[in-house]
């Protein structure tokens, strides 16, 4: 933390992180403490991070669930979505799938992405990445597809790859009773940064925001242990995931 808000300390000429706690619950919310949110917010992230969610996603959970509930438009959550790259990968897994099975039932997807850091929502919203963003974990192939170069020298998400895509200002201690009913959730890679108890309780609130039988994907680093009444595990060779009960 000191490493972190250092810069933040002598930029606003307070002394220690004592008086910035002071400063901070003396508003509800100001500049200060969004610069404090973006200064503690770890903004690591790729295209298809690891691969094999997105697979997953087009050969096993979205054919399920269509054949569930046909014409029915899937919800799915990206929660602590850094800069966009998961939620528009999801929006591009679902364009593969229905590229693959034309003569399949037809069906929309919403995608809810949830941020804490006010700078990564705004580049989600704006949807543009530079050549180094773009060569995390992008194919060729799929950056020719889905996105269109800007006179700037910048790859812009295409507008119906965008479409699907509403990004939300949410802390997931906070209440999630505003975000509705979700097929599946993907919360990846940031439990880490919880303590037990916290992880705990976010994952019992997140089963709440679950349709019964809907699913969890965690971080490849990831597992969800001592909830056995709330979830089962599902192998998917490769990976696992988590089912509502």
């Amino acid at each position: 933390m000191t490493s972190r808000l250092k810069r933040l300390l002598d930029e606003h000429g307070i002394a220690s992180l004592t008086e910035l706690m002071a400063q901070l619950q003396s508003y509800s919310r100001s500049a200060l403490q969004d610069k404090v949110i973006d200064a503690m917010t770890t903004n690591e992230t790729l295209w298809f991070r690891d691969t094999y969610p997105f697979e997953v996603m087009k050969n096993k959970v979205i054919p399920e669930l269509l054949q569930k509930q046909p014409n029915q438009r899937l919800r799915v959550w990206s929660a602590a979505c850094s800069s966009g790259q998961e939620p528009y990968s999801l929006s591009m897994t679902m364009d593969e799938y229905e590229r693959a099975n034309l003569g399949a039932v037809k069906a929309d997807m919403q995608i809810i992405a949830t941020e804490l850091s006010p700078t990564m929502l705004q580049a989600c919203r704006v949807g543009e990445y530079d050549s180094l963003a773009i060569a995390r974990g992008l194919s060729a192939e799929r950056l020719q597809r889905y996105f269109d170069k800007t006179p700037a020298g910048r790859w812009k998400v295409k507008p119906e790859i965008k479409n699907r895509v509403e990004f939300r200002a949410l802390n997931l201690l906070d209440s999630y009773a505003g975000l509705g009913k979700f097929d599946v959730v993907f919360c990846r890679n940031v439990l880490i940064y919880f303590s037990a108890e916290a992880k705990k309780d976010i994952l019992t609130r997140m089963h709440a925001t679950l349709k019964p039988g809907g699913y969890i994907f965690l971080g490849a680093s990831e597992a969800l242990n001592g909830l056995p009444e709330l979830y089962t595990m599902v192998q998917c060779n490769p990976g696992i995931i988590y089912q509502a009960k």
